[in-house]
């Protein structure tokens, strides 16, 4: 079903454009190992296996990580009301509806599809928001679910974690074995963990850049679909504010769903580390909002839904 959030060709083109750049990487990672390994069997049944868990149970991996359970109605009724509204708004299907008990305040949304989406929110960012700055993050996460960004951020962040667990496999197993391996199994272990290591780099940084244009594009969309771009500034800029004081070492176990986030938990300003960051900056996201504001014509004082 096509829903009502405004489409972003320049995000698809974006999305389709890594993912065959990221396919290229994979293929050529995969042939490498197999070369190295010298058993294509294992490499593509592990490859396989490891991207089907991480496409099917993503959602619940991302819950679990970061403390959230799915609540009903009863519990939480006017976040429910506010996902009622904007999926009836949006004509999408609704998601499930989590909580995570963090004090950080953020939100997220996860799942391969809209049909098997989740959109959770902390209990921080449900303490720290009015009801219309809620509004605007949600349309917010749901702007990923409608344009299955989320799908593709998963299924292409995929190539870095199964880098990553090659690296350090490849590095423990020689630490601790290398007495006992001849001179090859070291060079072909070596090889590995180069290959790896530049399959890890190029596949991080290809997904750092899609992933700042994919949240201008989902506040883009929010703000159109709410018609209140300044709600959403607002919750930024107090979302931000609030994480910019929360001690670094507090969001070190967060910072690893930064992709996923409504906004990076990387606490104090980040300086260099922006270059690499999952989300463009906080200036770029207030002045792309205050520009779609004028040309809806929006009061600049936000009031009530």
């Amino acid at each position: 079903m096509q829903s009502r959030f405004r489409s972003d060709r320049r995000l698809t083109a974006r999305m389709g454009v890594t993912l065959f750049l990221l396919g290229l990487l994979y293929v050529a990672f995969i042939a490498a190992l197999i070369v190295l390994l010298k058993s294509w069997v294992l490499v593509v049944v592990i490859a396989a296996g490891l991207l089907g868990a991480q496409y099917w149970f993503s959602d619940r991996v991302a819950l679990f990580a970061m403390r959230g359970r799915p609540v009903e109605r009863e519990e939480y009724p006017e976040l429910h009301g506010v996902v009622d509204r904007l999926c009836a708004i949006a004509d999408m299907p609704k998601p499930v509806v989590a909580v995570s008990d963090l004090e950080m305040p953020n939100a997220f949304a996860t799942g391969r599809n809209a049909d098997h989406a989740v959109v959770c929110v902390t209990t921080g960012l449900l303490r720290r928001l009015e009801r219309d700055e809620l509004e605007g993050v949600l349309a917010h996460e749901l702007a990923h679910v409608a344009h299955k960004d989320v799908a593709v951020i998963t299924v292409a962040s995929f190539l870095g974690v199964i880098a990553g667990l090659v690296v350090r496999f490849a590095f423990y197993s020689q630490l601790f074995g290398g007495g006992r391996r001849d001179q090859n199994t070291a060079v072909v272990f070596a090889a590995i963990m180069g290959v790896s290591a530049a399959v890890y780099a190029l596949s991080f940084l290809l997904i750092r850049a899609l992933s700042r244009y994919r949240e201008l594009a989902a506040d883009r969309a929010a703000a159109l679909l709410t018609g209140r771009p300044s709600v959403l500034a607002s919750a930024l800029t107090k979302v931000s504010g609030d994480l910019a004081r929360i001690p670094t070492k507090d969001l070190r176990t967060a910072q690893a769903f930064n992709a996923f986030y409504f906004t990076p938990a990387l606490g104090r300003e980040p300086g260099l580390a922006r270059i690499f960051s999952t989300h463009p900056s906080l200036e770029q996201r207030l002045d792309q909002l205050g520009r779609i504001s004028a040309e809806l014509g929006e009061a600049t004082t936000p009031g009530g839904v």
